[in-house]
């Protein structure tokens, strides 16, 4: 009875350790069965912003038109809103000597743009290649005449709506702003806008001379400073003998100064006068601290973009980030300080 009794223990023994031993292996079989394939990753591209040349990851720039803005550009304007925020900016010289500013915005919407002033004829030539929406205060017959060939939607103060506003603290004239969100709720064409420049990838250098400073020399108390900071990368703007600085506080500061000479048609100053941008012209580009000379070219028609072109003949590239253009009049010399 003992030998059977142990006979039994080991039977059942070996029968527990083959059980055990089999769910082992079944486990083991299942582990390697079951591992997962190698897994493989794609980088999606991240869109860029066609009027900056910038990253957009977001998108947003691909998603709406352009939205161009007159701005005043006078002592009683300053400071000016939003600015900062505009992917290219266009100084032009207007009636009686002064300038004005077309800011055209795509990347961002800033809550506050102005002071809004009126449109002139020059701005029929700088937006018609854009599109999109035209934001101003209002015009002359003549320059109302000249925006309304441009293929883009046009808001003035009588149809803007919640799109613009007075400050009730600011004395008229200077006292009007537009709301760039509400003003991309217009409809237009085309969306996104075509680029307006060629820019250069971060491997590729700036060749030209080294530049500290220079001067647009615009009629009567406008002419213009930018002074390179190499901490930021930019031009700071100096005007009136005072920084640039914007409502809020931010230094007018772009990547890119591109000076264009031009002939202002029926004389500078003068009430019908406009900056002719079709046809070809010197440029100088100030970027990455260099100066680097080149050419302009448009033509037949306004729809066509405007060429930059280095002086052998190559696309003149800008770097990436917000371009100030600057519309001087043809024979006006610049002061450069290297």
């Amino acid at each position: 009875m003992r030998r059977l009794a142990v006979t039994l223990v080991v039977v059942v023994v070996v029968v527990a350790v083959s059980l055990i031993a089999l769910r082992h292996h079944a486990a083991s079989s299942e582990t390697t069965t079951t591992t997962s394939p190698p897994s493989s990753t794609t980088t999606a591209a991240v869109a860029t912003a066609p009027l900056t040349g910038l990253a957009d990851p977001s998108g947003q720039a691909g998603q709406r038109p352009a939205l161009t803005v007159k701005v005043e550009n006078t002592p009683e304007a300053m400071p000016q809103w939003g600015i900062d925020q505009a992917d290219v900016i266009y100084e032009e010289i207007v009636n009686g000597g002064i300038t004005r500013l077309a800011a055209v915005f795509n990347s961002h919407a800033p809550t506050k743009i102005g002071p809004v002033r009126s449109v002139r004829p020059t701005d029929e030539q700088v937006v018609f290649p854009l599109g999109g929406i035209f934001a101003f205060s209002g015009g002359a017959p003549y320059a109302l005449a000249a925006i309304a060939k441009a293929p883009v939607t046009l808001v003035d103060e009588s149809s803007a709506g919640a799109a613009m506003f007075r400050d009730p603290n600011l004395l008229a004239p200077h006292n009007l702003f537009a709301v760039g969100p509400s003003l991309f709720t217009f409809k237009a064409t085309p969306i996104p806008p075509r680029p307006l420049f060629a820019y250069r990838s971060p491997s590729t250098r700036v060749v030209g001379p080294a530049v500290a400073s220079v001067t647009v020399p615009f009629p009567s108390i406008y002419p213009e400073t930018w002074t390179w900071d190499a901490a930021t990368g930019s031009w700071d703007r100096t005007i009136f003998g005072q920084p640039g600085i914007t409502g809020t506080g931010v230094r007018e500061s772009p990547v890119n100064v591109l000076v264009m000479w031009v002939n202002y048609v029926n004389g500078v100053g003068t009430f019908t006068s406009y900056a002719n941008l079709l046809g070809t012209g010197p440029v100088t580009l100030f970027s990455a601290g260099k100066e680097v000379q080149g050419t302009w070219s448009r033509g037949p028609s306004l729809s066509d973009p405007i060429v930059y072109s280095t002086t052998s003949g190559k696309p003149l590239a800008l770097t990436p980030g917000q371009t100030w253009v600057e519309l001087l009049n043809t024979g006006a010399v610049l002061s450069v300080h290297h």
